[in-house]
Formats: structure tokens, C-alpha cells, sequence
């Protein structure tokens, strides 16, 4: 690791790093020698150049980034210590989030949030201390991992769960004991690791980051499974199998979402793969992996970052029901009007949530301004159970409309007069209503709609789960103290 990076990078520098250590995917049947070029990635590597270049841009600069020691870094990396620093990274990343509508659920400002709060504080790894000769310092680790990722601007991708095998029973238990990601063995140099994980979003990405899971289920204090470390994407041994692409190269205008922001989803396979002592932050503790997020408040930073990006997401679905509703004309119906007012209270609840989260926000005992947890919690119980209801409304809205919509090359066949002539919207030309109806169908029936809906019913985790764990964390004492000293009132 070099920690003398330049800060933030554009767009095109991305690029070249991609193509200089291209990470090691796998696309149907074949390996990706070049994520800038190859058909099923290429635009994906170029949406996020363009939101590498947004901070060069001289309206945003200042928004999206922030000066130190005489370098500009990412906004996302930069450690809050007043509530107008929340502010100014919420404002950071919903303009990242705008970029791409709010359709970009792992973009590069979500594992900032991760590794910035790591890196503050990383003093909760020096807790682990395991067994041997290796005299590892996993805070300095982590605090320097931190920096090199600030330093040089670099876009991560991670993985938390095992294989989907077998889940009544521990990963020890399986058949093979490497299935899930353990540790093999130590060396001078390092550890070995081998097993997969799942779900890597973005493996289009410089390094992976492998921090503990929140759910090890292991019997013993100490576990080969619990490990927290990182390496580059395209490190020996280290390979991403990818699902089946959602960008089959249509035209932007006919498939307007899923042709820029297939951001992809791998399970990642390491091969008996060396991690130098210098890149890994925890091991074998079972406890300290499963607290690590809570411990460092990176959980509240990256959910932070989530509920702005999730307003960002239903803003744009209030943008898209409302132009339809302007198109065709159809605003005057009650039942429309009520379907547009759902959007809206949702897009409101999660905006008074965020700023429920800055105003009650406190300084964490590593000196970070953290964001306050139980409107977070309450964020990400609440959208995951009503998200689905978004694109739904966007179907009752557009009805046959999002089902009747020729292509770009339809629009100028030989049939392109009728359909100028019959699909016309009564506010709006055939061209631009169907451009519209693209974009609500992109966002509410295609396949890339149908990954998201499903991503989004699981993207904080299991929803049983995040309510179990919402009942064990919330404070109800003072109310409940109220309620008994209501009874006992005379």
C-alpha cells in the first residue's frame, strides 16, 4: 500500500486503473480481460467515470469534495465532526445518488462510509489479539487501510454472506469446511484464505473489502471465519464469478436505466489466497467480528449514506409519476392524485428520518459525529417493507402505456408516422411520452427493475432479522416507565 495518492481522481484516471489491474471477472463462461471494453461492463465503467468527473465539476467541487493538507479527497471520506459536516456529506451523497436516480445501491461513497468510520475508529481492533508468533497491529492496519483508500480515491466492492448451501447449519459443518471464506493457514508473509462469499455488488472495483459478518454462527470464542481484511480485485487466487448481464447493449433510449447502471452482482471465490499481514484487521475473534460494525458506527455511516441515496431513489419516482400523470393528462382523478400523495408521504417520511438522524446526531468516543441510530434503524426497517409499493404505482399510473412502447428503431422505421400519430400523449409528443414510459418501465417491470425490487427487499440484511434486531437495541424504558407511573397515579 501506498499512502501518497493524489486524492481525488477523475473519471478517465478510473479508467486507466481498470484497465491497468482489470479486476478478475468471470461473464458468461469467460473472463473479462477488459471491464472497459467488454459488452456486458463497458457502460457500467463508464457511469462511473462520469461520477468521478462530478467532482471536477466547478459547481459541485466544493460540495463533493473537501481540502487537506493542500489535496481535495471525496466528500464521503472525510470525518464529520460537526452536524454542518452531516450535512454537507448528505448533500455530497445525494447528488452522487441523483446521478444515477437512485439506482446505484453500492456506488463508491457507500464503502467511504465504511472504511472512513473504520479508519476513525480503529482502535476497537486493537482488541483482537490472537494466539502466535505474529505481532500484528490491526488498528494501525486498519487506520493506514483507511488512508490508502482516501489517498488514491479508490472504488471497493465487499462481500459479508457464505454460500447459500446450507443454513441450518454452521459454516464448520458443511461438507467441505471451505466453503464459506476461513482461514487456512498463517505465514510469515500472511494469511491464506479460501472459500467464497457472497453478495459482491460492484465487483467492477479496485480492491475488496472482506469485513466480519454481523451473523457468525460459531460455537467457540475463536473462528476460522472470522476475519476482517482487504485486497485488490485482482490479487492471485481471487475471482468473481458475475450473474447473467441486465445490459445487453439496447439504446439508452429504449432501455435508459439498465443500459448505464448494471452495476453487477458476483459471488467472489479466493483460491487459497495470500493476504499480507499488513492488509488484515481482525482475526479469529467471533465476538469482535460481530460487533465490528456497531463498534466502529461505520453501520450508522453507511446507513446514512443509504437513506440519502433512497431519497434520492423515490424522488425520482415522484419525478417519473408526476411527468406521466402531466403527459397523459390524467391528474384531475382522485385515485391518481391519492396514488401520487403515497409517493410523496414516503419520500417525506424518509427525508424527516435523515433529518431526524443529523439533528440528533453526538460525538462517538473516537471523536467522529455519528448520525443518531434510531431514525437510521427506523429508515431501515421502513423503506425494505414499502419500497415495493413504488414501482407498483408506477404501473397503475402508466397501465398499457409501459406495455405499448415501440423501440427507438420502431420510432424510425417505416411505421414511424402511425406511431407519431397514435401514441402521441395529450401534453407530450410520441417521441418524449415513450422516452418517458422507457424510463417508468426501466424502473418498475423490466429486468433490471426486477433485480432492484429484489435488492431492495434485502439490501440492509434480512427483514425479519433487522426487526429483531431493532427490538433488541431500542431504548423503551422511558417509555414504559411513563406507563407505570400512569397506573400507579391516584
Amino acid at each position: 500500500m501506498h499512502d501518497d495518492g493524489q486524492g481525488a481522481v477523475t473519471g478517465e484516471q478510473f479508467l486507466a486503473r481498470l484497465r491497468q489491474n482489470p479486476p478478475t471477472l468471470y461473464i458468461d463462461g469467460g473472463r473479462v480481460e477488459d471491464p472497459t471494453t467488454h459488452p456486458a461492463t463497458a457502460n457500467m465503467c463508464r457511469s462511473l467515470a462520469g461520477l468521478y468527473d462530478l467532482q471536477f465539476e466547478e459547481d459541485l467541487r466544493d460540495t463533493l469534495t473537501f481540502e487537506e493538507d493542500g489535496k481535495r479527497y471525496a466528500r464521503s471520506f472525510m470525518e464529520p465532526k460537526t452536524k454542518e459536516d452531516l450535512k454537507l456529506i448528505a448533500e455530497s451523497h445525494r447528488i452522487r445518488a441523483n446521478y444515477g436516480l437512485g439506482f446505484l445501491g453500492r456506488a463508491p461513497d457507500y464503502m467511504n462510509a465504511n472504511v472512513m468510520a473504520a479508519g476513525a475508529g480503529a482502535e476497537y481492533f486493537a482488541q483482537c489479539k490472537p494466539e502466535g508468533d505474529h505481532k500484528v497491529d490491526f488498528a494501525e492496519n486498519m487506520r493506514r487501510y483507511a488512508k490508502f483508500v482516501r489517498d488514491n480515491d479508490l472504488c471497493l466492492t465487499h462481500a459479508l454472506t457464505n454460500p447459500q448451501v446450507n443454513r441450518s447449519k454452521m459454516a464448520s459443518e458443511m461438507p467441505d469446511p471451505y466453503i464459506a471464506l476461513g482461514v487456512v493457514k498463517e505465514t510469515d508473509e500472511g494469511i491464506i484464505v479460501r472459500g467464497a462469499r457472497m453478495m459482491a455488488t460492484l465487483p467492477i472495483a479496485d480492491e475488496i473489502l472482506i469485513f466480519p459478518s454481523t451473523v457468525l454462527k460459531e460455537n467457540a470464542d475463536k473462528s476460522r471465519y472470522a476475519m476482517g481484511f482487504a485486497i485488490p480485485c485482482n490479487a492471485p487466487g481471487v475471482s468473481f464469478q458475475c450473474r447473467e448481464p441486465i445490459d445487453v447493449g439496447r439504446d439508452p433510449e429504449d432501455h435508459p436505466l439498465s443500459s448505464r447502471f448494471d452495476e453487477q452482482d458476483a459471488f467472489v471465490i479466493f483460491d487459497d489466497v495470500l493476504v499480507p499481514w499488513e492488509r488484515v484487521f481482525l482475526l479469529y475473534d467471533v465476538e469482535l467480528a460481530n460487533k465490528a460494525y456497531a463498534g466502529t458506527d461505520a453501520v450508522l455511516h453507511m446507513a446514512y449514506q443509504v437513506v440519502n441515496l433512497k431519497i434520492a431513489k423515490t424522488e425520482a419516482f415522484l419525478g417519473v409519476a408526476q411527468s406521466i400523470v402531466n403527459a397523459i393528462g390524467s391528474g384531475g382523478f382522485q385515485h391518481v392524485q391519492a396514488k401520487i400523495a403515497e409517493i410523496i408521504i414516503m419520500l417525506e417520511i424518509m427525508k424527516g428520518l435523515e433529518v431526524a438522524a443529523r439533528e440528533q446526531a453526538t460525538v462517538n468516543k473516537y471523536g467522529v459525529m455519528t448520525p443518531a441510530r434510531g431514525p437510521l434503524d427506523a429508515a431501515r426497517n421502513y423503506y425494505p417493507a414499502n419500497h415495493q409499493r413504488l414501482p407498483e404505482l408506477l404501473q397503475l399510473l402508466g397501465a398499457s402505456g409501459i406495455i405499448m412502447m415501440p423501440s427507438k428503431a420502431d420510432r424510425e422505421g417505416p411505421l414511424g408516422p402511425q406511431i407519431d400519430k397514435f401514441l402521441q400523449a395529450g401534453n407530450a409528443s410520441a417521441e418524449d411520452r415513450l422516452k418517458l414510459f422507457r424510463l417508468a418501465w426501466d424502473m418498475s417491470m423490466s429486468s433490471f427493475a426486477g433485480r432492484q425490487s429484489l435488492y431492495e427487499k434485502y439490501f440492509f440484511g434480512d427483514p425479519v432479522r433487522m426487526h429483531s434486531a431493532l427490538y433488541e437495541v431500542y431504548d423503551s424504558s422511558e417509555p414504559v416507565l411513563r406507563i407505570q407511573e400512569f397506573l400507579k397515579r391516584k
